[in-house]
C-alpha cells in the first residue's frame, strides 16, 4: 500500500531536507514546487514571477501524485501545506485512491526560522526562491499549526 508523505511548515523549517530523507529512505515519488518552478523560470527568477503559476503547477503535481499513488508508489509532497483545509483536501484524495498518508511537520520557532533564512539568502541553494524575512514574518500570521489529530498517520481505506 502507497503512503503520502506530506511535509508541512514554514520556509526554512527543514521541508526540502526531510523530504530528500523520506525519498533515499522509502524511494518515494519527491515532488518539490520550487525546484520545477526554478527548473522552468531559471535559477534567481524573482518569486514574483513563479508565483503566477505556482497554484496551476501545484495542482497539476497533486495529480501526478494521486495517479503515482494509485499505482502503489509512495510520494512525498513537498509543499508546506500551510491550512488545515489544504491538508485535510489532500489527505482525502489519498485516501480515495487507497492509499494512506503521513503529515511530517517541523515545528521551528519563528527567530529561528529568521536566522535561516538570513543564511540561506545570503548563498541560495538551487531549487530554492528569495524571500524577505518581512515576507517569512508574513508567512508566519497564515500558516495554520496542525493538531495532534492531524499528525496521526491516516491508515488506507479498506477495500470492499
Amino acid at each position: 500500500m502507497a503512503t503520502f508523505h506530506l511535509t508541512c511548515g514554514l520556509p526554512c523549517a527543514g521541508k526540502t531536507t526531510l523530504a530528500k530523507q523520506i525519498e533515499r529512505e522509502t524511494g518515494a515519488l519527491r515532488l518539490t514546487t520550487d525546484e520545477w518552478l526554478t527548473n522552468i523560470f531559471g535559477e534567481g527568477a524573482p518569486m514574483e514571477v513563479a508565483n503566477k503559476v505556482r497554484e496551476e503547477l501545484e495542482a497539476t503535481l497533486l495529480d501526478l501524485a494521486m495517479d503515482v499513488l494509485a499505482r502503489g508508489v509512495d510520494v512525498v509532497l513537498d509543499f508546506g501545506v500551510w491550512s488545515r483545509e489544504e491538508r485535510e483536501t489532500f489527505r482525502e484524495r489519498a485516501e480515495d485512491v487507497g492509499a494512506r498518508s503521513e503529515l511530517h511537520f517541523l515545528d521551528v520557532p519563528l527567530e529561528e526560522l529568521v536566522r535561516r533564512l538570513r543564511e540561506r539568502n545570503a548563498d541560495l541553494p538551487p531549487g530554492t526562491f528569495r524571500i524577505t524575512e518581512e515576507q517569512l514574518r508574513e508567512y508566519a500570521t497564515w500558516f495554520q499549526t496542525p493538531d495532534q489529530d492531524e499528525l496521526s498517520p491516516r491508515e488506507a481505506p479498506q477495500p470492499l
